[in-house]
């Protein structure tokens, strides 16, 4: 048998919109008209800072008791991109989860990040503005600089929170090796 080595990888390519963005799994985790609706939205960019419309944020989270195994909650969301990098993620805020080494996490999403020119995703998260003595003590935030600690922490912006995603350069997005 002849070894051929590895072949090369791909990026997501047009396959993402084709096989991903599908009804099964939307940007709702729970309507509009639930009573503790959050709507978060955020912008894509690339390293030039411009928009990227042709990308995908998935994000995972435990239910509002921190539970991830909770009954008719699904926890996992997608958006694809828009015109102009936009994208949007309707939710609850999340409970406190407990870290492998026993320490309570602040309140958090975890955010898989695809677009173009991407091998593989990149892992991010994002926490809540109104959680400061939960996000001062939460254990990865500790692990960072404040400058990559605030990169995380989505902004309140007339209703929603903001959380733009900057895949490189200046102001960039802090992504975890996962």
């Amino acid at each position: 048998m002849t070894d051929l080595g590895l072949t090369g990888s791909q990026t997501v390519g047009p396959y993402l919109h084709i096989g991903l963005l599908r009804p099964l799994i939307t940007s709702e985790i729970v309507p509009r008209d639930h009573p503790q609706a959050i709507v978060i939205r955020g912008r894509m960019t690339d390293g030039a800072g411009a928009p990227v419309p042709d990308g995908m944020v998935e994000t995972w989270q435990a239910d509002p008791d921190g539970r991830y195994d909770a009954p008719g909650f699904c926890g996992l969301g997608r958006s694809g991109t828009v015109a102009g990098g936009t994208f949007e993620i309707v939710t609850v805020k999340p409970g406190r989860v407990v870290y492998p080494d026993g320490r309570e996490q602040a309140p958090h999403l975890a955010v898989g990040v695809f677009a173009r020119g991407l091998l593989k995703r990149l892992a991010t998260r994002l926490y809540f503005p109104d959680e400061t003595a939960a996000n001062a003590s939460d254990p990865v935030l500790g692990l960072l600089s404040d400058h990559e600690r605030a990169a995380l922490i989505a902004l309140p912006d007339e209703g929603f929170l903001r959380f733009d995603i900057r895949l490189q350069g200046a102001g960039q997005t802090t992504f975890f090796a996962v």
